[in-house]
């Protein structure tokens, strides 16, 4: 009897592309494949993809090209790209890269079965306005965190972001299969799950909106705790605010993309926000959700930036106070709207400003974690901590990482915390006794 096939599998991006990832695993499990951490080993390299920006491509082009080098002479081994980059560049990296076998896009997973029996290059990079796909089971990993996708797809078409012409127009799935989902992510024993979609709070289905979604899914038995990303500014309704607002198990975090603290530069961006809709969007969350911790993303050196936007984005950075940021210079993308659009901030410049709101944010984030010292958290507990010996590790609410001294805790329990030390990237202290 011959040997299962074999998966070697690689993710690249955001949380999207790990659920995707997990979607790919139970499509080819269902043709009895089993994974491997060997790509040498394995009858399938596959390297699911970003194309947010060139550097992400660029490293993913870099690794294909490795891997197709070291293809073993004596084993028949199929080599392809998947995702985001596949859709992006469907035109030619069949060409471009040889001894790549087939691309597939955030669409076409379904038809990997018939992609690896292919015998001469094959790709499936059509977007489906109806792929949802529902009835898929995924592999999901190891942990107590789950992914669960929601919806797919944008409609909003920001000057920069490929991802509508990567990913197609937004669609949602049935309320009713999700909590389906979810009751299966508990049973699995996942403590925690995190609600994906582009725009995750446009989620829209039979008349069920983004609130009342979150509202059945703190129903559902066994999680302890649901997150969402990524949220859009324009997108948030009083439903989800009120959700927010009285729902237990709705951590009290948001990643809220800002992109940039200019109104000129978000109207050039076609963002469908100002900073005044952004400032008050703030202030609603943060009247309704006690403790609430907020995260953004930021771009640098956008084609038009002057150095009168880019200190206003500064200035909004400190005002708002972000708990974290996630900030990047701008790279033009083929195909956006803006790719066309000349830069005009030199390279050395967009590396100052980058390093300067880095340099800003993280002293931003001490401050935030010097004022917990003293305090007590509860920290969802994931496992051993990386660097403190017999020590655990988990996140609290607010998605911070906090390593301590057990008392008796486990991984999957909830343990209280006294926070006694920090940096700007995890809070330590022990555990204690109480409720």
């Amino acid at each position: 009897m011959s040997a299962a096939p074999s998966l070697y599998l690689e993710t690249y991006g955001c949380q999207m592309n790990v659920a995707d990832s997990e979607l790919i695993a139970g499509v080819l499990r269902g043709r009895g494949y089993r994974s491997t951490g060997d790509p040498q080993q394995a009858d399938v390299i596959l390297l699911n993809t970003c194309a947010i920006r060139e550097h992400a491509e660029d490293k993913v082009a870099n690794r294909v090209r490795q891997l197709i080098s070291i293809r073993r002479s004596d084993k028949p081994v199929r080599i392809g790209l998947a995702g985001c980059m596949a859709q992006h560049h469907r035109d030619h990296l069949l060409d471009t890269i040889p001894g790549l076998d087939f691309i597939v896009g955030p669409d076409g997973y379904r038809r990997l079965p018939d992609l690896l029996e292919a015998d001469q290059p094959a790709a499936a990079v059509q977007l489906d306005r109806g792929e949802t796909y529902q009835g898929l089971s995924p592999v999901r990993g190891e942990g107590l965190r789950a992914w669960l996708t929601i919806m797919r797809g944008c409609d909003r078409f920001c000057t920069f972001c490929v991802v509508p012409f990567v990913r197609g127009r937004e669609r949602s799935l049935p309320a009713g299969v999700l909590i389906e989902e979810l009751r299966d992510i508990a049973a699995q024993g996942y403590k925690e799950v995190i609600l994906l979609g582009q725009t995750v709070n446009a989620y829209r289905h039979d008349g069920v909106d983004f609130g009342e979604l979150l509202r059945m899914a703190c129903q559902v038995d066994g999680i302890e705790r649901i997150r969402y990303t990524s949220p859009h500014p324009a997108d948030f309704t009083d439903s989800t605010i009120s959700a927010m607002a009285e729902c237990a198990k709705l951590a009290p975090y948001i990643h809220l993309p800002l992109q940039s603290g200019s109104d000129p530069i978000l109207e050039a961006m076609l963002r469908g926000h100002t900073v005044a809709d952004f400032r008050a969007l703030v202030e609603r969350l943060r009247s309704a959700i006690p403790g609430l911790a907020l995260s953004t993303d930021i771009i640098v050196g956008y084609p038009g930036e002057t150095e009168e936007d880019f200190e206003a984005t500064s200035s909004l950075m400190e005002e708002i106070g972000f708990d974290h940021a996630f900030m990047f210079k701008y790279s033009a993308r083929e195909g956006t709207r803006s790719f066309k659009t000349p830069e005009t901030l030199s390279e050395p410049d967009k590396v100052r400003r980058l390093e300067r709101l880095i340099a800003e944010q993280q002293a931003r984030t001490l401050r935030i974690h010097q004022s917990l010292i003293g305090s007590v958290v509860e920290v969802l507990v994931e496992g051993a901590a990386r660097r403190q010996e017999h020590w655990l590790a988990g996140k609290d609410p607010q998605y911070r990482t906090v390593c301590f001294e057990p008392a008796g805790a486990e991984p999957g329990d909830l343990a209280r915390v006294l926070i006694e030390a920090v940096t700007s990237h995890t809070l330590s202290g022990r555990q204690i006794a109480g409720v």
